[in-house]
């Protein structure tokens, strides 16, 4: 970014335009050279009060950002914002650009704080999903019963778009509202739920308000990892529910980290990964096409659409990708330099954990558990099942884990 940008202010601004802002917003725009914004946050302005240049954003706005200021560089820029510019806006992008020393943010209360007060909800209780360029998918993971959401809408058939996704997912009891053009003179609310939702569009400026209700027979999905079985499209390559849940207690994912899934299977240790925490991404690498699609079904279905599938046999398939912050490996253990590649791939304080059923495998753990240490062990789990008139186990086959959290001289 050119030095000669010293400052680029951002001007959050509500459907009440230049009426709803405080002093400090109306004075940075009135000593703008350059207004920049979307064409329906520029007609806000009076032409008389604010007679910088005005530009739109292009589109894509992302990449064009840099050029965009780099442009009006020793020029005084005002950018304009919906609402809170750092709430899901634009000024993240731009402290990413020019750096969060030259940005001045001067914010408006956001659709999330005007949302709220006008339902009476307390905001730091209700989970925010923007689906603004953003999959509808993503909603799923944040569904749960009783729970109050908002959703940042893309437009005016994001709530239609919600309401079909609830009712064809088991969530038709939910409540839906959509508030309109918050903070506006032409604010409006529509009320209804998502199994009768009858309003194909809304005005394009709105933010939707969930009160969740899961329908009876739908299946209930819990926060922890450790999914019912039947939560996921398989062809019987799936980490079972109890050993998964062991599994994703050794890889101890936090925020913000990458996983590794090697051997995808069905997807479900990625999907669980990425499930703990929205900030959470995983890399699925399965060789099977067929494989590959369904990880990618149901990780659409669970709520984390951003997974990434990679289709190709390991350890070929790992070049290039993005260091990880840990590595699970469930099948093609004893692939030629598999495991040599993933633990060289591993920064020091990265985990590896790999399960096996089969004796050469376990071979091979117990060889490098001799070599790195970490921890080795069988989960063994057997489940009640009719034996005549009675009862009795049924044993699983049992699977031999070894995790371990790799040192900071090792190589």
């Amino acid at each position: 970014m050119n030095a000669a940008i010293s400052v680029v202010s951002v001007v959050g601004i509500g459907a009440d335009g230049w009426d709803g802002l405080p002093e400090g917003s109306r004075r940075v725009l009135r000593a703008a050279e350059v207004l920049i914004g979307a064409p329906r946050q520029l007609d806000l302005l009076p032409a008389d009060a604010c007679a910088g240049e005005r530009t739109t954003w292009p589109s894509p706005l992302r990449p064009a950002v840099p050029g965009l200021l780099a442009a009006h560089e020793g020029r005084a820029i005002a950018v304009l914002a919906s609402g809170d510019p750092s709430f899901y806006g634009i000024a993240r992008t731009l402290a990413e650009t020019v750096g969060a020393d030259r940005l001045r943010v001067h914010p408006h209360p956001s659709s999330a704080s005007y949302a709220c007060a006008r339902l009476g909800w307390p905001l730091e209780a209700v989970e925010t999903v923007s689906l603004v360029a953003r999959p509808l998918a993503a909603l799923s993971a944040a569904l749960h019963d009783g729970r109050r959401l908002l959703v940042l809408s893309e437009g005016a058939d994001t709530a239609a778009r919600v309401a079909d996704l609830l009712r064809t997912s088991g969530w038709g009891g939910t409540r839906i509202r959509v508030l309109e053009q918050l903070g506006g003179p032409a604010e409006r609310l529509l009320d209804g739920t998502a199994a009768d939702w009858p309003h194909e569009r809304t005005d394009a400026l709105n933010v939707l308000a969930l009160d969740c209700v899961r329908d009876p027979d739908a299946l209930r999905l819990g926060a922890v990892p450790g999914l019912p079985d039947e939560a996921y499209e398989h062809d019987g390559q799936l980490t079972k529910r109890y050993v998964r849940a062991a599994t994703l207690a050794a890889l101890a994912p936090a925020p913000g980290e990458l996983l590794w899934d090697v051997g995808g299977g069905s997807g479900s240790i990625g999907v669980e990964w990425m499930r703990t925490h929205r900030s959470c991404r995983a890399i699925a690498v399965e060789k099977s096409p067929e494989r590959a699609a369904r990880i990618a079904r149901n990780a659409d279905a669970l709520g984390v659409p951003g997974l990434k599938v990679v289709t190709g046999p390991a350890p070929a398939a790992l070049s290039g990708l993005e260091t990880p912050s840990a590595v699970f490996v469930g099948g093609g253990l004893t692939a030629p330099g598999l495991l040599d590649t993933c633990w060289a791939a591993l920064p020091p304080g990265g985990r590896l954990v790999a399960n096996t059923v089969t004796l050469e495998s376990e071979a091979l753990l117990a060889r490098w558990y001799a070599r790195h240490g970490g921890e080795l062990v069988r989960l063994a789990v057997a489940a009640a099942v009719p034996v005549g008139g009675f009862t009795g186990w049924r044993q699983a086959m049992p699977v031999t884990q070894w995790s371990v959290t790799k040192g900071c001289t090792e190589e």
